[in-house]
């Protein structure tokens, strides 16, 4: 789970961080106002896909569909679909009012996000 410690570059709106995997493809973190880790992305080959994958996203939020779901665990998850394809994956939740709580974040926020670079594997937020 990604958590992004507050800082003076992590705005009251949430942030998008784009990383890099294992297996050198990219992938986009949807984080909260407090930097937790609300959706992943799938992975994309190329960084600036992964870019345009975001900028998409905000410009569609208003037809963007959550798909709630329960797993045979009991915790709860979303499905992100976008023009009927699905988009990303929510991370799980113990109960449907956070999950609920988790998708207001996103309709809230997610349009007028941040975007964060850690590919560099530069110090984003210096002592």
């Amino acid at each position: 789970m990604v958590f992004i410690r507050k800082s003076k570059f992590l705005n009251q709106v949430g942030a998008f961080v784009i990383s890099k995997r294992f297996d050198d493809y990219y992938k986009f973190i949807f984080t909260s106002r407090k930097g937790k880790a609300i959706f992943a992305s799938f992975r994309y080959e190329l960084k600036f896909e992964c870019e345009e994958g975001i900028e998409y996203f905000k410009n569609a939020i208003d037809s963007v569909v959550f798909e709630k779901v329960k797993s045979a665990a009991g915790k709860y998850y979303f499905k992100i679909i976008l023009e009927e394809t699905h988009f990303a994956t929510s991370r799980k939740y113990n109960t449907e009012l956070l999950l609920d709580k988790g998708i207001n974040e996103i309709r809230n926020y997610a349009f007028k996000a941040e975007i964060l670079d850690f590919t560099l594997n530069e110090v984003v937020f210096p002592e």
